[in-house]
């Protein structure tokens, strides 16, 4: 998976070398809620008052809820997640992005079947949205629709919401024009064309009026 350097990009990751930048994205997305259940739970070593403890109490509910959400999202989004060859149902797909991006201020419209598809096809949706969410920084909503149908079904995400815009290289990094940097915030997208790469598709992201989208095709 190594690859070579060329004007304008950079040298692919070797396997290892994704393998832990991977890790690290994962890692980030636990650390804030995590942080926060060991922070409610020192508020109660302390012996507080009824009402700090109960505001602690809640802390720990709130960020145990979301970093099991976070947990199960990321199985499915960056793990195995299933044998080789395996299915998944779009239902499950959809209740881990839900649980994962609907916060108050992002909203999923979700046209997909209920149905079963190859395992890296729903990994390549859940990325897709993950992309797609950082279009719209300040909040909005992500409309998935459905681009065929059966096994052989892709996708289209519409990102809307108050400043939608196209993060910093993104674009680059689906197409191939940019190799990854070595963070966990280049990984994702660059994870996403390997999958769609493994899925026969190509990935693209792009302004369409007012809204943003992203599309495996």
């Amino acid at each position: 998976m190594s690859g070579t350097s060329s004007p304008g990009t950079a040298t692919a990751p070797d396997m290892l070398e994704l393998a832990a930048l991977l890790c690290s994205r994962v890692c980030h997305d636990l650390i804030s809620p995590v942080g926060a259940i060991v922070n409610g739970l020192e508020v109660l070593d302390d012996d507080p008052k009824p009402e700090d403890r109960d505001f602690a109490l809640e802390l720990i509910r709130k960020s145990a809820k979301t970093a099991s959400a976070r947990l199960q999202f990321c199985r499915l989004a960056f793990g195995a997640a299933g044998s080789s060859g395996a299915q998944i149902d779009l239902g499950d797909a959809q209740n881990m992005a839900r649980g994962h991006i609907e916060d108050g201020k992002c909203t999923i419209t979700w046209n997909l079947p209920r149905l079963l598809l190859p395992k890296n096809r729903v990994k390549l949706l859940l990325n897709m949205l993950v992309i797609a969410q950082h279009t719209i920084p300040r909040g909005g909503t992500l409309t998935v629709d459905p681009i065929g149908e059966g096994e052989t079904m892709s996708f289209r995400v519409t990102s809307t919401g108050h400043n939608a815009r196209l993060p910093q290289n993104i674009a680059e990094l689906l197409s191939g024009e940019r190799g990854p940097a070595a963070d966990a915030h280049a990984i994702q997208p660059y994870y996403t064309r390997l999958l769609a790469q493994a899925c026969g598709l190509t990935v693209t992201l792009a302004p369409e009026g007012e809204a943003i989208i992203v599309t495996a095709s």
